[in-house]
């Protein structure tokens, strides 16, 4: 049997993390306009029209299902990935996942209204397409901002305008609470995060917006984009104060050549789950932000600086009349630096994980390192 060429192998998986077109709308995408047929046009410039609310969709990504979870839409979820698993309620939907990206025929099965994409899911969309099912196609999210305007848009996409308000009002609440811990604060430390395999997040990434919102500098943003793969010299010389790390990279900063920087010699490294520092969603940002900063500057961040959502849900009932088509998600994200992954809980893998895990394996069944 031929062996697959590593290369090729590589251009195949990185092609579905390549940057799309942003999505735009042609309909009014404010909370206070949640009618339909709603038209919009996604972010491989496909029109996509739903004649009326839909009443089951399946998402082919764990950053997708979490923010139907906040915005009130869990009841319309019939499929999901098996990474959103540890979401309340999971085990009830289908499990889409194939051993990368989705199962079509599991999709199909799902009998969606709607299926939502993200960017991750890039090589999905055309076969989804293919098969007769209406699919819209989230752009990469690299920013914060990004992170709203795609709850926005997946809250008008299923009529859950007003969910998705009160979601994205609790992630700015927090935000702004958690820039204000370091607005002042000087000597910011640089950091990484490291992937496996040499592979780092840099820079244009959600996860470098999420470094910078803790209070760090990504050093590898410096002089580098999206997910490289650099040599144990480069990292040497990139030289990180701290090393961010998952339960799956947990030992990295005691191995080569992250030992020989300045976090592996101090130790220094922050801790915090992957699917939080990995799937573009609201919950992913207000956890990440205190669970990141209160390690980073325990000296000034406070455990009552959280902002639970019933406080932020009270403020926008309040100044909205737009009646909620689903009970909220429980204010249940209280910062914690629990690290433990158990079925019902698992990673929240995004492509460029799932890459590095592929490439690994066939480096290791090639006989040589990636």
């Amino acid at each position: 049997m031929r062996r697959l060429s590593l290369a090729c192998v590589f251009v195949l998986l990185v092609g579905s993390l390549a940057g799309v077109a942003p999505a735009t709308a042609t309909a009014d995408t404010q909370a206070d306009d949640c009618s339909f047929p709603v038209t919009m046009t996604d972010a491989t410039g496909t029109e996509v029209t739903i004649e009326e609310r839909p009443e089951r969709v399946t998402t082919t990504n764990p950053s997708a299902a979490q923010t139907m979870w906040e915005i009130g839409g869990r009841s319309q979820v019939v499929g999901l990935t098996q990474y959103a698993s540890y979401l309340d309620g999971a085990e009830s939907r289908t499990n889409v996942s194939a051993s990368f990206g989705v199962n079509v025929e599991r999709v199909v099965s799902t009998n969606p209204d709607l299926v939502i994409a993200p960017n991750a899911s890039a090589g999905d969309v055309a076969p989804l397409r293919q098969a007769g099912l209406t699919v819209y196609h989230l752009p990469a999210a690299t920013t914060i901002e990004d992170i709203r305007a795609k709850t926005t848009t997946i809250g008008r996409l299923t009529g859950n305008c007003g969910g998705a308000a009160e979601a994205n009002a609790w992630m700015d609440a927090n935000v702004d609470v958690v820039r204000q811990v370091t607005a002042d604060a000087e000597d910011r430390p640089t950091a990484l995060y490291p992937l496996g395999g040499g592979y780092v997040a840099a820079g244009n990434t959600f996860v470098t917006s999420l470094i910078e919102l803790a209070g760090a500098e990504n050093v590898a943003a410096r002089n580098h984009t999206q997910y490289p793969q650099l040599s144990d010299e480069v990292i040497l010389q990139l030289d990180p104060d701290v090393l961010f790390v998952t339960e799956n990279t947990a030992t990295i900063a005691t191995t080569e050549p992250y030992a020989s920087t300045t976090a592996g010699d101090t130790n220094s490294t922050v801790a915090v789950q992957v699917r939080d520092i990995n799937q573009p969603a609201p919950r992913s940002v207000v956890s990440f932000a205190h669970n990141a900063t209160a390690q980073l500057y325990p000296d000034r961040y406070d455990d009552d600086s959280y902002v639970p959502r019933s406080a932020v849900m009270a403020t926008e009932t309040e100044s909205r009349s737009t009646t909620r088509t689903d009970e909220p998600t429980p204010a249940d994200h209280t910062p914690s630096n629990d690290q433990s992954t158990t079925a019902a809980s698992g990673p929240g893998f995004t492509a460029i994980v799932t890459l590095v895990a592929v490439l690994t394996l066939i480096g290791t069944l090639a006989g040589r390192r990636l």
